[in-house]
């Protein structure tokens, strides 16, 4: 039997109470996980493990491998699975490795994403009020074709229920204010109470809107997901759209983690996965493991997820800092780990840039590209940011560059820093 060194002492407040519950719920569903085949044979080639926290690590390559096979007993078959409408097969975007098959229970999705929605009582209250909710989704097309069409496609192709998909480039920055008008156009007509965005998608779409006067009076608020939310594409979005701007944060292997609560940080979802926080460095920032709590089907089991995170203890309950994923940190000239939100917060109350990536070398050397919010504006004043990188990181001055266009990476996500 497996049990838990790590279960700790917690305050008798409900945000308490839940993190305790959580903990026992990690004890129910531990046996049951444990019997799948993937963590099955890696316990049959490893010496006998007694606690939880000893269990070894799960990554990509372990998903990928001899899938779906891994997490189906032998008498199941995924075809007849799917066919029975008993598990949804998705895929990740590919973000820190290769693309990940993902087996989800049917319907799983919806309702851990209004589990994690709730969290934050503003929109608790305006789905409550609108349970038939519509929604638009805006996202890189680098995806499967279920959750990310692209323009090759018509709109009745691209709504799926009470969602439309309005994916019409993987470089926002390409597309043609043809192409921006239909997407204001198909929003309009659709009126939907909540806009899904990845952030700079959004941010590129809310200035077109700008520049035209328009507003979407249906929408009550935006979710930002997909990948990190820098203050330069939040700035824009409120400032356009006049709604409260939400960040979501998970994947689809995951589910959705933590929810931007009414404090403005980031709440967890129990029910959704047991949450680990290792590898810290000295200020608390380490990597995130998380074990999933309520799918069967594909259970992860201390699962590295990429990011780096910090936990956060608070009178109402536990809160986590988001920090970027671990692959596009940067070392500071002392060998220090300098996050993508230790960047980020360079660029607060910085007006007039859409989005921006800042590259280190090898050797340290860095350099800052930028997109401004306008074609016609002129050169932005950055020096204040230049200091506060520069301090930040150390190794000297850092050379910055105004461009018309920054390449995402293969899964059409956006680096904001980059180590390469």
């Amino acid at each position: 039997m497996i049990t838990s060194r790590g279960i700790k002492n917690v305050l008798a407040t409900p945000a308490g109470i839940q993190e305790s519950e959580q903990q026992e719920r990690l004890k129910q569903v531990l046996p049951n996980w444990l019997a799948k085949p993937l963590y099955r044979r890696r316990q049959s080639n490893a010496v006998a493990v007694t606690a939880f926290e000893d269990l070894p690590f799960v990554t990509k390559q372990e998903l990928r491998g001899d899938f779906p096979h891994n997490f189906l007993s032998t008498d199941e078959s995924l075809d007849a699975l799917v066919e029975a409408k008993e598990v949804e097969l998705e895929y990740t975007s590919g973000t820190t490795e290769d693309r990940v098959p993902v087996l989800l229970p049917h319907g799983w999705w919806d309702v851990q994403e209004e589990r994690a929605l709730r969290l934050n009582p503003v929109v608790s209250k305006i789905l409550d009020a609108h349970p038939n909710f519509r929604r638009v989704t805006l996202t890189t097309p680098v995806c499967n074709g279920l959750a990310c069409p692209s323009k090759w496609t018509t709109r009745t192709q691209r709504t799926f229920g009470r969602t439309l998909y309005a994916n019409f480039a993987r470089i926002p920055f390409l597309l043609t204010n043809e192409e921006l008008a239909q997407m204001a156009q198909e929003i309009t007509e659709w009126e939907p109470q909540l806009l899904d965005l990845d952030p700079v998608h959004g941010a590129w779409f809310a200035l077109y809107c700008e520049r035209n006067g328009l507003r979407f009076p249906s929408v009550k608020f935006i979710l930002c997901s997909y990948e990190f939310v820098s203050v330069v594409h939040r700035r824009i979005i409120e400032r356009v759209l006049g709604v409260p701007v939400l960040n979501l944060y998970g994947s689809t292997e995951t589910g959705h983690l933590l929810m931007q609560g009414a404090d403005g940080e980031m709440v967890p979802s129990y029910d959704t996965a047991y949450f680990e926080v290792i590898e810290s460095d000295i200020r608390g920032i380490g990597s995130l493991v998380v074990t999933s709590l309520s799918n069967h089907r594909m259970p992860l089991l201390r699962y590295r997820i990429g990011d780096l995170v910090e936990r956060v203890e608070r009178a109402g309950g536990t809160r986590y800092r988001v920090h970027g994923r671990a692959k596009d940190a940067l070392r500071a000239a002392d060998g220090r780990r300098v996050t993508t939100l230790d960047v980020d917060e360079c660029f607060a109350g910085v007006a007039g840039i859409v989005h921006y990536q800042l590259r280190q070398a090898e050797g340290g050397e860095r350099a800052l590209r930028y997109i401004p919010e306008f074609a016609a504006q002129p050169d932005l004043d950055l020096r204040d940011v230049c200091r506060r990188l520069e301090t930040l990181l150390g190794h000297g001055p850092i050379p910055v560059e105004r461009v018309d266009t920054i390449v995402p990476a293969q899964s059409g996500k956006f680096r904001l820093t980059n180590p390469a």
